[in-house]
């Protein structure tokens, strides 16, 4: 049995009588019978989970696992950074830098960060986040909503109008489709006609069609959107009292960070852009103070 409420027969054999250990069966072997029993978390969180625990945690060229090990991103090539050291007499210095630039595959600049502006930068967006969190709860909630759909409650509202004016349309085509076609085998109207009419209204019943599906996809991601709000608080109310970034803590709120390039203003003053996508609700603007 598994988390999920699967009941999995035949996960292992032994070849033959002579071996004494079992080897595990592929999984075209296996036999899975879902919802089995009650689950103990549902089936996306731990989706979520198991890509966690793919993030690479063997030990560093540092025999060590970096905190952001497997998280971080370029923002141009979508490769992987990579940690990097610098030591010389004045300094030591620790950083990440864009595995495309450092393994020279493609053509990128190097995305260079410093692990402690990084780092500084992680836990004063993780702070503003939970601290909001934790004073406007129900607030908050509304707005990774609002910010992962179609748009609140009103919209929805409007979606799921539309949705069922366009049901009822294609309903009502369908019957007259019909009709045309029971006129048309009686002699009522020519075939001409017949061609002429049905042509058209076949032509707003592909058009209903699409507006339709487009309609309940819209309102499929605003449920997903709910349901993704409170998975996400629910992580966040687990720590809204922590004090330092821990590798639990950071893979468990953030799916990945996203490193750009960094640029200079005329003051010659550095700037550097990163992006934050928490688990399950992406990017999240919070309102200005």
């Amino acid at each position: 049995m598994n988390h999920t409420g699967c009941l999995v027969n035949f996960k292992t054999e032994k070849p033959s009588y002579k071996v004494k250990h079992s080897v595990e069966n592929p999984i075209e072997k296996q036999a899975i019978f879902p919802n089995h029993h009650e689950p103990i978390i549902d089936t996306e969180t731990w989706e979520r989970v198991q890509e966690l625990r793919k993030q690479r945690k063997r030990p560093n060229r540092y025999d060590e696992v970096g905190l952001f090990s497997g998280m971080l991103f370029c923002a141009d090539c979508g490769h992987v950074l990579y940690q990097q050291r610098y030591q010389n007499k004045n300094r030591k210095q620790d950083c990440y830098i864009c595995g495309s630039y450092k393994k020279r595959t493609r053509d990128c600049t190097a995305h260079f960060i410093r692990t402690d502006l990084l780092t500084a930068g992680v836990l004063s967006n993780l702070r503003q986040v939970t601290e909001y969190a934790a004073r406007h709860e129900s607030r908050f909630v509304k707005l990774l909503i609002q910010q992962n759909e179609i748009g609140g409650k009103r919209k929805t509202a409007a979606a799921t109008k539309q949705l069922e004016q366009a049901q009822t349309r294609i309903a009502e085509v369908n019957r007259i489709i019909k009709r045309l076609y029971e006129d048309n085998v009686s002699g009522k109207i020519s075939d001409e006609r017949f061609m002429e009419l049905s042509a058209d209204y076949e032509q707003e019943q592909r058009e209903l069609k699409d507006r339709a599906a487009a309609l309940q996809e819209e309102l499929s991601k605003s449920q997903a959107a709910t349901v993704n709000a409170e998975k996400f608080m629910g992580i966040v109310r687990k720590h809204l009292a922590f004090e330092e970034l821990t590798p639990t803590l950071l893979r468990e709120m953030i799916e990945k960070i996203v490193v750009h390039e960094c640029s200079y203003d005329e003051n010659g003053t550095r700037r550097q852009d990163i992006e934050i996508y928490y688990s399950f609700v992406g990017k999240i603007d919070l309102p200005e103070a």
